[in-house]
This record gives structure tokens, C-alpha cells and sequence, in this order.
């Protein structure tokens, strides 16, 4: 052992695959910030049957340089029924593929060009100051300092050619299934079958192993990229956990199939890869061999979708069977969407975020719809069991902020910033409609329990009517956060609320004269239920105007002329009393507090009350 000069060979091989560690995590974060935008979307579109579902995840995972990121998407979409199990099982073998560009970058032999490249991406942070230049500069940068790592570990490993412990080593690596067994632990201690891959590759270069060894190696790196999501999965969904076993089930038949037939998978990546004849031997197989295996690698996964691309149904129901459906109730109060994985993609952590808020307010328009019969003439047992059924509303919404503050300390570049303020304002409007109902609502329901007056059945109908109009403006605004047109339906709906609104304050009005003794109490409860609903409405349109300045991110000019001036005008009719109801120290409704509004065209809004 003194003979190997062990530090500079530890060094060496340490500060070369830190290097190159970090270099590809620059070009993979450089892909993700830049490819991100509308990943989600192709993959929720591109799925119409199971080839598409293939070609979607091949695209995704070359563009984002994350597997990981891609399945986690898949495991949302399945978990929130946007995709069926099948299709998720064509994204998942389109990400094996794609997984592959890595070593297929590196098997260029660039070393000469590494610090060029790096020079080159350095120049370009430095001078052009925009983020999106900055975000290429980077990648180009982290491409060289990839190359960079792959040489220096390459110089520092020379001296082992000679060494015997080494050479004894490589001799029991020419086995295949320790072969396996090295790759598969090698991706799971760098948690990246690309760097692992990227190690096979240089190894190959200065001959230390053969193309037989590293398409085994290969094949461990294709299971060890799946342990880390099997882990990842336990005590998640079912879902979670069918998409993981999907992705292990694939590559270890993959394996299987292909154990005994490397020899043909070497001569098929033989076959497709370029020869050198005119160099000699060592040489010969240090030019080729890397290639060769990387070809190979990508052979592997092509193949191996190939044919399990026709059993994707008979795969999905194989997982339904060894992942049964659990009894319990899935936890309403936990997001659907939100995955941390995505806080390194912006763009798709913005299209989850979304996705969670729309699926918030979709939970509030239930709740509003079952809370409005049973405040109006439901026992006090009822009012305070529909008043707790909120709470799980206000636990999802904080775990939406939770997850934008996260996502805020991200490196966000300017438009980045103005889309999380965005949704950020749309979550607290959305959240806003269910506190008022929770709140307001109950505190009016509370008060007619206790008086022990009940509206009569022309009122409920017409309340009904306007609860109903403004309940179809709400949903449009949350349809408007995926369709941003629709926003300006939204606003537009305005004067027909206004309209019942009035209409229904003048059957009240007309209702006060009536002989009833308890007609004046009826009267303003009445009367504090469509404030409510109003209330409702502004934070529908208060949404939809956040919508329209975010689709032209030019500000409040975006607004339509008519919209603005009906602001001005305050054409909505009652007032604003109630709009935010105060809770005393147990938590019981108390007296009325309104909020102040946090600017004036709001202050307007409010006291239309619509």
C-alpha cells in the first residue's frame, strides 16, 4: 500500500467526483428551471394511450434530467385521478429513457474542452445579467465541471492499473451479479443513476472494465434508481406506493430478461456505436467501450419498454392486487399535489400549487352548499357539526402557505416571484370565502337557533337562488386559475348578482311588514346571509382580477375599462357588515368584525359588497 501514493489517489478520486457531482447538479437544476414550464401539462395531455403516455415521459425526464421528478408527478395525477395507473405506467417506462441523455453525455470524450466549457458558462453568468442567460451559462458551466470531475478522477486512478488488490477487485467484478449488486449500491449512495452511470463510463475509458461489466453495472444502476422512491412511498397513498412498485417491478423483469443475453446486448451496442480499427488494442477499447456502454445502457430501457409497453394492463392490475386498496379514509386535510420534489422546478411547483388551490376552493363550494340549508333551519347540533367541518379546509390551506414559503426562499427569477404573489393572493381569497361561511355563517345560524325563528320557504327559496348564482361565480373563478378567459366571466357576472341581490333585499324589505312578532330579528339575520353571499362573490371576483393582471402581468391597467368603472360605481348593493366575523376566546362566534381592505378599489368592492 505505500507504494500507491494514497492521498493524491483519494484526492484525486474525492475532488473529482465532487466536481462532477456538482456540475451535474447545476446542469440538471439549470434543465429544471429552464424545461420546466408546462411539464405537468404535457404529461396530463400526452396520455391518451399508452404510447403517447411513453413519449411524454421520455420528454419530461431528458428535459428536467430527473426520473425521480417525473414519477413523483405521475404519483399526483393518479393520486388526484387526473391519469389512470396504466398511463402512469407508460410515463414511468418513458422516464427510464430518458434517464438514459446522461450517459450518453458524458460517453463524449470532451475532457480536452472541459475548461473551455467552463470558461465559456462562466463568461455568460457574468456579463448577461438576465436570469434566463444566467440559467444556460450554468448549464454549459456545469457540462465542463462534469467533464472536469470525469478527467481528474480519471488522471488519479491511473496508478491502479498496475496495483494487484485493485486488479483482484475488478476480477470479482467481472461478475455479473456483483457487477449488479456494485451499480445498484453506487446510485444509491450518490442517489443518481446518471452520476452512477458517469463513473461506469470513465471507468470504461481508461479500460478498467469491460462492455460485458458495465451493462451489468448498468443494470444495477436501473434498480438502485428505484429504492430510493420504494422508501420514499412508505406510509404514503396507495397510489404512491402502486407507481413505485410499477417502477421496481419494470426494472428488475427488465434485469431478468436481460441477465443471461448481455452478450447480446454487447453486440447489439457494438453494432450501433462507432469503431476505431486504426488504434491498437488498450486504445481501441478506451475510444469505444465508453459509448458502447452507454448505447448499451440506452438499449436496456428502449427494449425493455418495448416489450412491457403491451402488458401495461395487466401490469396495472397486477399492482392492484399486490397494493390492495386500504379501508381507512384518506386524510381530506392533506394536499393532493404539493410535492417536495417540485420545489426544484418552479414552474411545475407553481402548476401543482394551482392545482391544490383550485382543489381547495372546490372543497369550500361543498362546504358552502351543505352549510347554507343547515344554518338557515338546522338544529344547534347541526350548525356547530357543519361549523367543524371546516377545519380541515384551514389545515389544507395552511399547508398551501407552508409550501409557498418554502418555495419562496427558492432562486426565483422575477416572473417566478410575481406568480407566487399571485397565487398566494388567490389562496387567501379562497380561503377567505370558507372563513366567512365558517365564521359569519354560523354566528347567524347560532343567533336564529337561540331566537328560535326560521325563515319561511319563499325566502329560503330566494336566498337559495342567490347562493346558487354566486356559488357558479366561485367555481368559474377556480376554473379561470387553469382557463384564464374565464376570469373576465367572473367580473362580468357582477350586475346579474347586484341585480338578485336587490331583488332579494326588496322580498325582505317587503317581508318586514309582516305581522310575524320576531319579523325584525328574521329580518337582519336575513339580511347578514346575503352579505354574506356578496361576500363571496368580491372574493370570486377579487380572484378573477388576480388572474387577469397575472395572464398580462402588466398590472392594474389589464382590467377592462367597464370593470373599473363598475367599481367605481358601486353598482352592488348591501353593505359589508358581517363580512368577517370575530371569535372570542373559546372560539365561539362573537360580534361582527370587517376587515380592512388593502386598498381602495377594494374598500369600494367591499362596501358594494360585491
Amino acid at each position: 500500500m505505500d507504494e500507491l501514493a494514497i492521498g493524491p489517489l483519494v484526492m484525486g478520486i474525492v475532488g473529482g467526483l465532487s466536481i462532477f457531482l456538482y456540475g451535474l447538479e447545476q446542469v440538471t437544476g439549470g434543465l429544471k428551471a429552464l424545461g420546466g414550464a408546462g411539464m405537468s401539462t404535457v404529461l396530463r395531455k400526452l396520455t391518451k394511450n399508452r404510447f403517447l403516455a411513453v413519449l411524454s415521459g421520455g420528454v419530461v425526464t431528458a428535459m428536467i434530467q430527473s426520473s425521480t421528478v417525473t414519477t413523483v408527478l405521475v404519483v399526483g395525477f393518479v393520486s388526484a385521478g387526473l391519469m389512470t395507473l396504466e398511463q402512469a405506467i407508460g410515463v414511468i417506462m418513458g422516464a427510464n429513457v430518458g434517464s438514459t441523455v446522461t450517459a450518453q453525455i458524458v460517453a463524449f470524450n470532451v475532457y480536452a474542452y472541459s475548461l473551455w466549457l467552463i470558461a465559456a458558462g462562466y463568461l455568460v453568468m457574468a456579463l448577461l445579467r438576465r436570469r434566463a442567460w444566467s440559467r444556460y451559462g450554468a448549464i454549459v458551466m456545469g457540462l465542463g465541471m462534469m467533464f472536469l470531475g470525469l478527467g481528474l478522477m480519471s488522471e488519479s486512478t491511473e496508478p491502479l492499473r498496475t496495483f494487484p488488490p485493485f486488479i483482484d477487485f475488478l476480477g470479482h467484478i467481472h461478475n455479473p451479479l456483483f457487477a449488479i449488486l456494485v451499480g445498484a449500491v453506487i446510485t444509491m449512495m450518490l442517489s443518481s443513476s446518471g452520476a452512477a452511470m458517469g463513473i461506469v463510463v470513465m471507468l470504461a475509458s481508461r479500460g478498467f472494465i469491460t462492455l460485458e461489466t458495465g451493462i451489468a453495472v448498468s443494470f444495477g444502476a436501473n434498480i438502485g434508481t428505484c429504492l430510493p422512491a420504494m422508501l420514499a412511498a412508505m406510509g404514503k397513498s396507495r397510489e404512491s406506493v402502486q407507481a413505485a412498485g410499477v417502477h421496481l417491478l419494470f426494472n428488475v423483469l427488465g434485469v431478468l430478461i436481460w441477465l443471461p443475453l448481455i452478450h447480446v446486448l454487447a453486440d447489439l451496442a457494438v453494432a450501433i456505436s462507432p469503431s476505431r480499427p486504426d488504434l491498437d488494442h488498450a486504445a481501441r477499447m478506451a475510444a469505444e467501450v465508453p459509448r458502447q456502454i452507454a448505447n448499451a445502457h440506452t438499449l436496456f430501457n428502449v427494449l425493455n419498454t418495448m416489450i412491457f409497453i403491451w402488458f401495461a394492463g395487466l401490469i396495472a392490475r397486477l399492482m392492484n392486487k399486490i397494493v390492495p386498496r386500504s379501508l381507512a379514509k384518506p386524510d381530506e386535510s392533506l394536499p393532493v399535489y404539493l410535492q417536495q420534489a417540485y420545489l426544484d422546478t418552479p414552474d411545475m411547483a407553481f402548476d401543482a400549487l394551482r392545482q391544490e388551490i383550485a382543489r381547495l376552493g372546490r372543497r369550500t363550494i361543498e362546504y358552502a352548499e351543505a352549510s347554507v340549508p343547515v344554518f338557515l333551519k338546522g338544529t344547534r347540533a347541526a350548525i356547530k357539526a357543519q361549523a367543524q367541518k371546516s377545519r380541515a379546509n384551514q389545515h389544507l390551506y395552511e399547508e398551501i402557505c407552508r409550501y409557498i414559503r418554502t418555495l419562496s426562499t427558492s432562486d426565483l427569477v422575477p416572473h417566478h416571484s410575481r406568480r407566487l404573489a399571485a397565487l398566494t393572493a388567490v389562496a387567501s381569497y379562497v380561503q377567505n370565502v370558507g372563513e366567512t361561511f365558517s365564521v359569519n355563517m354560523t354566528a347567524i345560524a347560532l343567533e336564529r337557533e337561540r331566537r328560535r325563528v326560521t325563515p319561511g320557504p319563499e325566502t329560503l327559496k330566494v336566498l337559495a337562488g342567490l347562493a346558487r348564482e354566486v356559488r357558479d361565480a366561485f367555481a368559474v373563478s377556480l376554473d379561470a386559475l387553469g382557463d384564464p378567459p374565464l376570469a373576465q366571466r367572473v367580473i362580468e357576472m357582477k350586475p346579474r348578482i347586484a341585480r338578485l341581490a336587490e331583488q332579494t333585499q326588496d322580498h325582505l324589505s317587503r317581508r318586514l311588514v309582516s305581522s310575524d312578532p320576531h319579523r325584525s330579528v328574521l329580518y337582519r339575520l336575513e339580511t347578514h346571509v346575503v352579505e354574506v353571499l356578496q361576500r363571496e362573490y368580491y372574493f370570486a371576483k377579487k380572484i378573477g382580477k388576480e388572474i387577469i393582471r397575472r395572464d398580462n402581468e402588466s398590472g392594474e391597467d389589464t382590467l377592462t375599462q367597464a370593470e373599473m368603472s363598475d367599481d367605481t360605481n358601486g353598482n352592488g348593493g348591501g353593505g359589508s357588515n358581517g363580512a368577517g366575523a370575530s371569535t372570542d376566546s373559546n372560539g365561539d362566534p362573537g360580534g361582527w368584525a370587517e376587515p380592512p381592505p388593502p386598498d381602495d378599489q377594494d374598500a369600494t368592492d367591499a362596501r358594494d359588497g360585491a
